[in-house]
């Protein structure tokens, strides 16, 4: 019994180390997705269906990032230092970490405006106080860091606005609650667009956005 107990105890002590040990990213990557062009139907299991013959299924609306936590800091700052501890010293904010944030669209959309066409972007906001500008942008991104790539862009820096496809004003929300993560989501979905919104601390901004079909 002694030698179980023993046995036990020091397996529970390895894994314990093991946990210890664990590294985990100070940025967590995440995703956000909706479906447009379509509509939920009631049949022997929840399908996800169009509302017509001119299309065979809804299509997907992609945003993937990296996720840092908020850690007790002043994210955003005011006045003359407003944004500066979230660029850290790139030219605009990549609204995210590590990999520039990523839009794919299977379908083409509306915002602002303009037509933006089916494919892939990166997402950027210029931060001004009171003032947040969404930047749908065709830079591609690098997947790990390489400072000989003048191609493509990590995360925001070296970023030029010669590549943007749209900008637009960005709604701004104050939220009653301080949110931890870093979190990009869709908002107010219809069958044929929503908003897309991205959220941190007490701050929520968002742009409506409209499915173009053909």
């Amino acid at each position: 019994m002694r030698r179980i107990l023993a046995l036990t105890a020091f397996l529970a002590l390895l894994a314990g180390a093991g946990l210890a040990q664990e590294k985990r990213p100070l940025s967590p990557s995440g995703s956000a997705a909706a479906q447009v062009l379509g509509h939920w139907v009631k049949s022997d299991k929840p399908t996800y269906a169009v509302g017509n013959n001119k299309y065979e299924g809804g299509k997907w609306i992609d945003v993937t990032y990296g996720r840092p936590l908020k850690r007790g800091r002043d994210i955003f700052g005011s006045g003359a230092d407003y944004g500066k501890g979230t660029l850290l010293g790139a030219p605009i904010w990549r609204a995210g970490a590590n990999v520039s944030t990523r839009l794919k669209s299977e379908v083409p959309l509306r915002i602002g405006g303009k037509t933006v066409p089916a494919g892939e972007y990166s997402l950027f906001i210029d931060l001004k106080e009171n003032a947040w500008t969404l930047v749908v942008s065709s830079w591609p991104a690098q997947q790990t860091y390489d400072a000989n790539n003048k191609d493509a862009l990590w995360g925001s820096y070296g970023y030029t606005p010669d590549k943007d496809v749209v900008r637009v004003p960005m709604k701004l929300e104050t939220l009653p609650h301080s949110v931890e993560q870093l979190t990009w989501s869709f908002i107010d979905m219809t069958d044929s667009g929503g908003s897309l919104a991205i959220v941190w601390d007490k701050t929520l901004a968002s742009v409506p956005f409209e499915a173009v079909g053909p």
